[in-house]
């Protein structure tokens, strides 16, 4: 089980094992790569902010008591790097969220993107800038929750445990988030079915 491994790998780099943490570096890069990919706009800051927060995530894995999750602990770290590094560059999060994501998706698409009518373009692209800003004019509590949720497919009780909150506030948060987007996408696709009843 994936757990009880971090769990033996956080003890042997507690014991002063450098291999232990290498091992979890190469398990936990690519994602934590991604969730600061969603805060970080440019591929190099995103590599240096995913670098720092392993730093802190080492100099710190002394005092883990093991009262969550490893992954868990490290991606409220890597939440909190980001963030930090937004305050100190004083950016807001970018509007890739739905594109980094949906980027290994649309390359498998090709077929598809060729056979596409401009209108379907059209619509699909107003469709995905329309979320894109609906998520960067998130506060960011409700945003940090539901991209947790959609795009990590974490648990309620994960995101509890990431975000230092009850599962209560996280399903609240989730729910006003999912209200907001939807709020902004209903008028596009209400616009849709009105053109295609016509």
């Amino acid at each position: 089980m994936a757990e009880d491994t971090d769990k033996e790998l956080v003890k042997r780099v507690q014991r002063g094992d450098q291999a232990a943490f290498d091992m979890l570096f190469a398990r936990y890069q690519s994602k934590i790569l991604s969730l600061i990919g969603r805060y970080v706009r440019d591929s190099e800051e995103v590599q240096d902010v995913a670098q720092e927060a392993f730093i802190k995530a080492y100099r710190a894995l002394p005092r883990f008591r093991g009262d969550s999750a490893f992954y868990t602990w490290l991606y409220r770290i890597a939440i909190n790097t980001a963030k930090n590094h937004l305050v100190a560059r004083s950016r807001r999060p970018p509007a890739t969220d739905v594109d980094v994501e949906d980027a290994d998706y649309r390359d498998d698409a090709d077929m598809l993107r060729e056979t596409e009518d401009p209108e379907s373009a059209l619509a699909r692209d107003e469709l995905s800038d329309t979320i894109n800003q609906a998520l960067i004019d998130l506060p960011d509590d409700l945003r940090s929750a539901l991209t947790l949720r959609e795009f990590d497919g974490l648990s309620y009780d994960q995101i509890a445990d990431i975000l230092e909150c009850p599962v209560g506030t996280v399903r609240s948060r989730i729910f006003r988030a999912r209200e907001f987007v939807d709020g902004r996408i209903k008028p596009l696709l209400d616009g849709r079915e009105d053109a295609e009843n016509d």
